[in-house]
Formats: structure tokens, C-alpha cells, sequence
């Protein structure tokens, strides 16, 4: 087990590297990241239950803590690497060799079969939304590309349930 834990604590020190490849100096890091998602995914999955959606938030809390995983292996892969590598077999091995005990559900959490992956997956979006806002703030330029996943977390089937949030994701677009 401590292995497993040492193993995790790589994400730490790992920077999310698009935020590195567009110049933001000392980015978050993938655990940085992981945190948010997780609690996020923890506020939205409460104003589901709110809404009367029956959805299982301790799974949901799970999928959010193990979706990045695996790049304590493989790294942040960024979008222009990705095109000349195998991303998904590699996390999936690598999730394999290291948590086997819930690859199930970190690959359920991969091909979005449930509504708690769908959940997870909307967080993930809006964690990095938020994220380049603040990098924004802080002078960061040249962020126009994340900014294109709105589009894609509008469309998710999960949105519906988000209007309001997605609203004021809007506003926060530069």
C-alpha cells in the first residue's frame, strides 16, 4: 500500500501541462487539479440530489479522486503529444498495474456509462474553465483554447441539469 502512496503523491509535484505549454508560470499541479475536480464534483452532485436526480455521490467522489491517476505513470500528456501517442491504452494500463482494485470503475469513469462519470467528467470541464479564469486574473493571455471546452460542456447531456452555472461560466469567458 505505502507504494500506491508514493507512488499517487507524484501528482503533487506533476504540473498540468497545457497550462505549462501556454506559458503560466508555476501552474497547478495534477493533484491540485484532482482536489478541485473531487470537490466540485462533491457541490454538484449535492444540487443534483437537490433537484431529485438519484445519483450515488460516494461513487461520484470516487471517479473524481482516481480520473487522473494513472499521469502519476504517464504524466499530463498535452493535446499536441496525444496526437502521436496511444493516451487512453497507456492510462489504462498504467491505472491497471497500479490501482487494480478499482479499474472498473476509473474505466467506467473513461467511457462515461453512468451519471456519475457524466458528473465527473462535466467537473473536470468546469474545474479547468475556473482555472484558466484565474490565470486570466492574473495576467496569463494566450488561454483562448480551454475556452473551447464550453462549448463541449454545453453539450454534454448532463448540462441541463447546470444552466445557471453554465451562465455564469459564460460571463467569465475573456
Amino acid at each position: 500500500m505505502l507504494e500506491k502512496i508514493k507512488m499517487v503523491m507524484r501528482l503533487k509535484v506533476l504540473p498540468r501541462m497545457g497550462w505549462l505549454l501556454k506559458g503560466v508560470p508555476n501552474p497547478e499541479s495534477i493533484a491540485d487539479h484532482s482536489y478541485m475536480v473531487a470537490f466540485i464534483t462533491l457541490l454538484l452532485a449535492e444540487d443534483l440530489k437537490k433537484k431529485g436526480v438519484r445519483i450515488d455521490v460516494e461513487k461520484a467522489l470516487k471517479m473524481a479522486i482516481l480520473h487522473d491517476v494513472a499521469e502519476a505513470v504517464v504524466t499530463d500528456l498535452p493535446l499536441p503529444a496525444q496526437r502521436y501517442l496511444e493516451k487512453e491504452s497507456a492510462e489504462l494500463s498504467a491505472f491497471n498495474d497500479l490501482l487494480p482494485e478499482f479499474y472498473s470503475i476509473f474505466n467506467e469513469y473513461r467511457e462515461g456509462s453512468s451519471l456519475e462519470a457524466q458528473l465527473v467528467k462535466f467537473a473536470d470541464k468546469v474545474e479547468m474553465l475556473v482555472q484558466a479564469h484565474m490565470y486570466e486574473l492574473s495576467g496569463n493571455r494566450n488561454l483562448g483554447e480551454f475556452w473551447k471546452s464550453l462549448e463541449d460542456l454545453e453539450r454534454m447531456e448532463i448540462a441541463k441539469y447546470f444552466a445557471d452555472l453554465l451562465s455564469e461560466l459564460r460571463r467569465l469567458k475573456s
